[in-house]
């Protein structure tokens, strides 16, 4: 029974597939794709910047902005006011870090060698607020695992916050001494030179950090009520609506007990006001919206994501919605309505909605089969725009008004505002991506996005170049507009299959889709991947000998384990700066999915890529190429020279190219290096073909 079912599957894919025929319009040439493509496809991408007091919605195309009246659907340019130079301060104080405004604007806080200062910005009068700075203390400047994991890094390190009158700064001092140091080697100049990360792996000590208040006037710390010797997390804080509470998200080590606090900063006494445990693991406090009674959150302890109302005090706590909610962002409440999105109608894009804050009732504001982003809602909640788009569609900025209740009518309660979409863009033969579901071994539906070539016949076979990452809800299949890309219109017009494939980690499934693979990280995830790519490889104009993989990070961990472990479905590949065992990356994310290695050591030991390559033959017909940065700072080079004393005990050929001091991401000459290099490996691999003159050309110049 299961294998007449298997066989039913592949003859439906395959008789899909065969219904693809050649695109119908002009041919790109190779000069238009590599330089500029024809004008009149698509117009410069627009971005709602929000709405003017007037009503009229504020959005810009590049540099230029504009206003444009809902009565009138006229659009106006509006005069860029000339940049205003604030104070020179710039050469304050030399050296600092930075430099943030109080938020009346009198004074700045800053850290300088790991202390925290602030400054009147009229009387030059300098405050210094800590005295303990080192190497391994740091008051107001992340430790590095918080940067990476915790604060994100657009933080910049910061780990310091002005309250709302002025008077407090608070911050986090970092102890960084029982946490490892990690040796990064630059080959710069004469000597070298190391940069000693305190980067804790996983199982390892994390730093003990403290939570202080300092007034602006200056005076000893008050701490809060925590133990540093405790084995914890703290997120990132927001004052309360009134500004005399700093609420404080905190987990234990194993991060499946959250407790959100609010801390009192003139005493450093701390009150619980909301507390959740994950058998699993639980995420951050990270999208809120802030009133004066309280904040609304989104929590996924029921399996999907759902939005609530948690006052300050801790005493009500309320669900506003229910059903299946993932990717849920926040865009704005009123005394009725709370606006947000998710993903709800599909989990590849992203629909607009409200609720009515008393009867819970749910609208949908969006419509159709688009993927709608960049969402604003006006004042007065009875308009939003955004951008709308899919795979096909390129984007557009549409107004709607809100209907008072119902579904809205694209024809009544739309207005499109800006269209990217040219007058000539139906004239060429423009390869674009298209959606289609693929049911794995164990009957798990997963999403993938496939671009086919342009002169597409049946009676050929085609390589398959397949892009993924596979790291827990990341996914990659989603259906907004992709742009159009000279990468992917060269390999569409070079008879090469483009797929994109997501695993049943990537958010599709919701919390339990995600649990899947806790504790064994690379399992059911390469399990995915190569079910995902024999719905095509069955197909009798794919070359099933000519499959190729390649990403980055995760991805990068994910392509090495597909062209080894299951170089039966995947013959070749590029891996990029990956993890290759995960004893080797940091705390908080590897710990986070899979416990620590003393707790774990059965899914450390299975996951581990270096000790999953048995397979690999390292020949013509099974190549994988590695790339990695010396100077990455999150996925360290170890990862890679690991993996490749493996391959050189077990005689096996690889590529590698190594990028000295190169981050987690190739930039400059190393990204257009990186990039030629990528090229010729899949016309060596796919199409068994030097590099096109024109190409090496092309990246020579850039």
């Amino acid at each position: 029974m299961k294998r007449i079912f298997l066989i039913s599957l592949a003859l439906l894919a395959t008789l899909s597939a065969q219904g693809q025929t050649a695109l119908t319009g002009k041919r790109f040439t190779e000069a238009q794709l590599l330089n500029d493509f024809p004008e009149g496809l698509v117009k410069p991408a627009p971005f709602p910047t929000g709405f003017a007091a007037d009503g009229s919605l504020l959005y810009s195309v590049g540099r230029d902005r504009f206003a444009w009246a809902p009565k009138t659907g006229v659009a106006s340019p509006v005069p860029q006011k000339p940049r205003l130079k604030a104070a020179n301060i710039e050469n304050l104080v030399p050296g600092w870090v930075n430099p943030t405004w109080s938020p009346d604007s009198t004074k700045i806080a800053y850290t300088l060698d790991n202390d925290l200062y602030s400054i009147d910005v009229h009387s030059r009068h300098i405050v210094r607020h800590t005295y303990d700075g080192s190497d391994l203390i740091l008051n107001g400047y992340a430790s590095w695992v918080y940067y990476e994991e915790i604060f994100g890094r657009p933080s910049m390190y910061r780990a310091f916050w002005w309250s709302p009158d002025s008077k407090v700064i608070a911050y986090y001092r970092f102890d960084n001494s029982k946490v490892p140091m990690f040796p990064i080697y630059s080959a710069k100049g004469k000597h070298g030179s190391l940069n000693q990360t305190r980067y804790p792996k996983t199982g390892d000590p994390n730093p003990e950090v403290k939570l202080g208040f300092v007034s602006v006037k200056g005076g000893e710390t008050v701490w809060a009520d925590f133990d540093p010797k405790e084995d914890q997390y703290f997120g990132t804080p927001f004052w309360s609506g009134d500004g005399t509470k700093l609420m404080v998200s905190w987990m234990d080590r194993a991060q499946d007990n959250l407790r959100l606090y609010s801390v009192t900063p003139q005493t450093g006494s701390k009150v619980l006001v909301y507390k959740e445990h994950q058998d699993s693991w639980i995420d951050w406090m990270e999208d809120m919206l802030f009133t004066k009674e309280g904040i609304y959150i989104v929590r996924d302890f029921t399996g999907w994501q759902q939005v609530y109302f948690l006052s300050y005090d801790g005493k009500r706590f309320e669900q506003l919605t229910s059903g299946q909610n993932w990717g849920v962002h926040l865009l704005k409440v009123d005394k009725k309505h709370l606006f947000f999105t998710a993903k709800r109608e599909a989990t590849t894009r992203v629909d607009i909605y409200r609720i009515d804050l008393k009867s819970k009732e749910l609208q949908r504001i969006s419509y159709g089969a688009y993927n709608f982003s960049g969402a604003v809602v006006s004042d007065d909640g009875k308009s939003v725009a955004a951008l709308l788009s899919n795979y096909r569609t390129p984007t557009q900025l549409v107004y709607i008004t809100v209907p008072s209740k119902g579904d809205v009518d694209p024809a009544k309660h739309v207005q499109v505002v800006y269209d990217s979409k040219g007058p000539k863009f139906g004239d060429y033969a423009i390869a674009l991506p298209e959606l289609v579901y693929i049911t794995t071994r164990d009957g798990v539906r997963i999403p993938a996005a496939v671009t086919w070539p342009v002169d597409f016949d049946k009676n050929k076979r085609y390589p398959v170049k397949v892009n993924i990452y596979g790291g827990p809800d990341n996914p990659q299949v989603r259906e907004g507009w992709r742009g159009l890309s000279m990468n992917s219109q060269w390999w569409a017009n070079h008879g090469v299959i483009q797929v994109t494939i997501d695993n049943r980690a990537g958010g599709h499934y919701g919390k339990k889709g995600v649990e899947s693979v806790y504790r064994y990280l690379g399992i059911l995830e390469l399990q995915d991947f190569c079910d995902g790519i024999d719905h095509f490889r069955k197909m009798p104009f794919v070359d099933e000998n000519k499959i190729g993989v390649e990403g980055f990070s995760f991805g990068g961990t994910m392509t090495a384990l597909c062209v080894t472990e299951g170089n039966e479905h995947f013959q070749y590949g590029i891996a990029g700066g990956g993890v290759y065992d995960w004893g080797l990356y940091d705390t908080h994310y590897g710990e986070r999915y899979m416990d620590r290695p003393q707790d774990n050591p059965d899914g450390y030991a299975k996951s581990r890529v270096i000790d999953r390559v048995g397979n690999y033959r390292g020949d013509a017909t099974n190549m994988l190429r590695l790339t990695h940065g010396t100077g990455d700072d999150n996925v360290h080079f170890q990862n890679s020279l690991q993996l490749i004393e493996q391959f050189q005990k077990d005689h096996k050929d690889f590529e590698l190219m190594i990028y000295p001091d190169g981050m987690h991401g190739y930039r400059g000459d190393q990204g257009v290096h990186s990039s030629l290099q990528d090229y010729k490996f899949w016309y060596r691999y796919l199409l068994e073909q030097p590099l096109p003159e024109i190409l090496f050309d092309y990246f020579k110049k850039k």
